[in-house]
């Protein structure tokens, strides 16, 4: 990749760029006390000895076990942040070529607290919940998800509210598209890059000639990852036959999957998550599509976006199946390796990549205030966009100042044939790099809406 020269980023900061927005930023330092002084009014600013972050995650619904392993993160977060257990990625991260300016002793010398709600699921449910965080307990930040329709929504009260919003798992091009914020910021990969990781394995795999019948999670985070797989694999010669939207409460789908069997399709694509994921692909082997052979293919079943969770929970079907992940416990960096010993050890089994990109959330929150010297959203806006960091696991990441997007490698995985454990679920059979995930701020797929300016609430 080619890189820009230095220039001077959206909000005056020294930050590098290459032609599509997506290089390496040049370091970036701050003076925390002009800095903090230059940011000094703001919603909820702490004046006691600790500060609160709001976790907002589903406990109940369709992607509660999602939630439950990001509450385990948030609380291990705030554990490391505190001084308590071994650390974990404060360890390993690095900021800008740097140490983390973390050190143990809370954020700017208070102790971190967090409060929690649950989403539901259901985005008024989420923004009820991060409301009451706000208002009632004097949250600062609110982190959390594990829907698209619950981040954006959160994302869009945070931003009226005047508090940061440290997305937690959401997969949505619209989440950094048409729907981005100034005060949000997401280090999940997108349904863009799902598809540009999948699709050339698929490729090498399955062949060119192939026609792919979609089911399809009938939201936000839904739509754009069916359009970008269908896409991405139609540039490959792929032909889509149909794409059929399912509600996000569905348990049954044998209605759904039935169709499929004289579609003429030789390629099921399950663009579902959590829950619907396993009850889909639970009733599409119940229906003999993985024995069939149809076009002289071998029917096959894809599933675009995976997690350990979710393949625990389908079992035996999910041998064989690919999709792409975000991160995967066994990762040998060091910065994996580290987080996966501390959650190990505080849980008795391996984090899911929901519980990782949330841990990484809340400490690159925490690092932010430190270097800006502030809680104040707008100088943890300033300390984020065009970050670079590393030491995270997936390699060097960027956050990019025009859309608040991560941009690092992604894994493409597959349901493992002879699992070691009940863990050992899915191999890694691929490490997209970041390169081959990228694309420019003005991508068709992420057009619309406005990042606007950071709210600092008061």
């Amino acid at each position: 990749m080619t890189f820009s020269k230095t220039t001077i980023g959206r909000r005056g900061l020294i930050k590098g760029g290459a032609a599509l927005g997506v290089g390496l930023a040049a370091p970036t330092f701050f003076d925390s006390r002009s800095f903090a002084a230059a940011h000094s009014g703001y919603l909820n600013a702490p004046t006691g000895k600790s500060v609160t972050l709001g976790f907002n995650v589903p406990q109940t619904g369709p992607y509660a076990d999602e939630g439950a392993d990001e509450l385990r993160a948030y609380k291990l977060a705030v554990k490391h942040l505190n001084g308590e257990g071994d650390g974990g990625m404060m360890n390993t991260m690095m900021i800008d070529g740097g140490k983390s300016a973390l050190t143990g002793n809370g954020v700017l010398g208070k102790k971190v607290e967090y409060v929690t709600g649950d989403t539901q699921t259901k985005s008024d449910a989420a923004r009820a919940s991060a409301k009451s965080m706000i208002e009632k307990d004097g949250a600062v930040m609110i982190t959390g998800g594990s829907s698209s329709g619950v981040a954006i929504a959160v994302q869009g009260l945070c931003q009226e509210a005047g508090v940061i919003f440290m997305a937690g798992l959401t997969h949505s091009n619209d989440t950094t598209g048409k729907d981005k914020k100034a005060n949000g910021f997401r280090h999940f990969f997108n349904g863009y890059m799902s598809g540009a990781a999948l699709a050339p394995v698929l490729e090498k795999m399955y062949g060119k000639e192939r026609k792919a019948y979609h089911l399809t999670a009938d939201y936000t985070w839904g739509w754009t990852q069916q359009e970008s797989i269908q896409n991405a694999t139609e540039d490959k010669g792929w032909e889509t036959v149909q794409n059929v939207l399912t509600p996000l409460a569905t348990t049954d789908f044998s209605s759904y999957v039935a169709p499929v069997v004289n579609s003429g399709a030789d390629i099921l694509v399950l663009n579902h998550y959590g829950g619907n994921m396993v009850n889909s692909l639970t009733s599409a082997v119940q229906f003999g599509l993985r024995d069939k052979v149809v076009n002289g293919h071998n029917f096959e079943i894809v599933v675009p976006l995976y997690s350990r969770l979710m393949a625990q929970g389908a079992g035996e079907n999910v041998k064989g199946i690919f999709g792409s992940t975000n991160w995967h416990w066994s990762l040998s960096d060091e910065g994996s390796k580290a987080f996966v010993q501390s959650f190990g050890k505080e849980y008795g089994f391996p984090p899911s990549q929901a519980a990782h990109t949330c841990y990484v959330q809340t400490l690159l929150y925490a690092d932010a205030c430190e270097r800006a010297g502030t809680f104040n959203p707008c100088g943890v806006v300033e300390a984020l966009e065009g970050l670079e960091f590393d030491g995270m696991g997936n390699g060097p990441t960027l956050y990019r100042a025009e859309d608040h997007q991560c941009f690092k490698d992604v894994l493409v995985v597959k349901g493992k044939e002879n699992p070691d454990s009940e863990f050992d679920v899915l191999e890694v059979v691929e490490v997209t790099p970041r390169a081959q995930v990228e694309y420019a701020p003005d991508h068709p797929m992420f057009a619309g809406g406005d990042l606007g300016e950071c709210n600092p609430g008061a």
